[in-house]
């Protein structure tokens, strides 16, 4: 009898326990982060000075499209112009050029957090380093003096008196560790430098030359930076081709390789130890160890206005005719096959994966 009572006794805990692990596992289940994880934010323009900026969530396979986002969840209009989002952590920074702000939104909900509108000026990218953000101002376009960046106290998410000098026409911003990467344009002229940034002393410690016009940024896993320089273009009446640099961050030592003088490539992706990117509506890929150009593209008679790779899918946003509503496209780099494609908002730029 007491045999019968102690295998009773141990069946009995072994069911509870069994029930108690059944629901550990239940309960450690990850929870959604929230509607808007586990896919694509699309960054639109809107028309100048008409205040209707948005951002679009669209599903990996493009059959889920929503639009709006922020407004939607906000009941409030996002602003004029965005230009671009960087992630921090679950934050998504919104920087608006024409409405000189920052939106911070948490990234998976879109709930806003924070709205930075005092201390910038033609806000144009942002980056985070050392505990801190980093967005590049143009100041007056037309002013080749008054060009920084100005320096977010993450927080707080307000700006810190702290700004930092730089030459004109900032744009594009990567970090790698402690140090910022910054390429400029030239606001409305043209520039072909990169500064770098001691994001510890927040101070410019070197300068690079690069091609005209550097318009896209890559650092691969070995830490090299890639540049691509679009080249002064035909109007300036002093053309210059394009130009793929790639720099050593450790020394800043460079190489670099030229395109024709009438060839002005943009948008530089990189995937897996590929490169690739757009020019005159084609896009060509080349290994990052090549030294020379590809002679061919992998695709052709397109109209990107943004692109980029993950995976082996090129994602690429036509803003069509800057008026009506632009495109989501996905292509199977494989294949070199049309994917899928959706109907976004107005002037699509930015890419994202969330």
């Amino acid at each position: 009898m007491k045999l019968y009572k102690l295998i009773l006794v141990a069946f009995i805990l072994g069911l509870v326990f069994t029930s108690c692990t059944n629901d550990d596992d239940v309960n450690s289940s990850p929870l959604p982060l929230g509607d808007y994880e586990d896919g694509i934010l699309i960054s639109h323009e809107g028309n100048f000075g008409q205040g209707n900026a948005s951002v679009s969530f669209v599903s990996y396979d493009l059959q889920t499209v929503e639009n709006n986002i922020y407004s939607a969840v906000n009941s409030n209009p996002l602003g004029d112009t965005a230009q671009s989002i960087g992630f921090n952590g679950n934050l998504a920074y919104i920087v608006l050029n024409v409405s000189n702000a920052i939106e911070v939104v948490n990234r998976y909900t879109f709930e806003s957090v924070a709205t930075i509108n005092t201390g910038l000026n033609n806000p144009r990218f942002i980056a985070f380093a050392n505990g801190k953000g980093y967005v590049t101002n143009w100041g007056d376009g037309s002013v080749a003096t008054d060009d920084y960046l100005a320096v977010i106290d993450l927080s707080s998410n307000t700006l810190t008196t702290q700004t930092i000098a730089v030459v004109e026409g900032p744009e594009e911003i990567v970090a790698s560790n402690n140090t910022l990467y910054v390429a400029h344009q030239g606001g409305f002229s043209q520039n072909n430098v990169i500064s770098v940034i001691d994001a510890t002393s927040d101070m410019v410690s070197s300068t690079i030359t690069v091609g005209d016009v550097p318009n896209s940024m890559q650092l691969d896993n070995s830490g090299n930076l890639w540049v691509l320089a679009g080249g002064k273009p035909s109007w300036t009446g002093e053309e210059t081709g394009g130009k793929l640099s790639k720099i050593n961050t450790i020394d800043n030592s460079m190489t670099s390789i030229d395109f024709a003088d009438t060839e002005h490539p943009n948008h530089l992706a990189l995937d897996n130890g590929t490169l690739y990117y757009y020019m005159s509506g084609s896009v060509f890929k080349m290994a990052s160890s090549e030294i020379t150009l590809p002679s061919s593209a992998e695709l052709t008679g397109l109209n990107f206005y943004g692109m980029t790779v993950n995976n082996s899918v090129l994602y690429g946003v036509d803003a069509v005719d800057f008026t009506n509503n632009g495109t989501l496209s996905t292509y199977n780099l494989s294949s070199n096959s049309l994917e899928a494609s959706a109907t976004l908002n107005i002037i699509p730029g930015g890419i994202y994966f969330n």
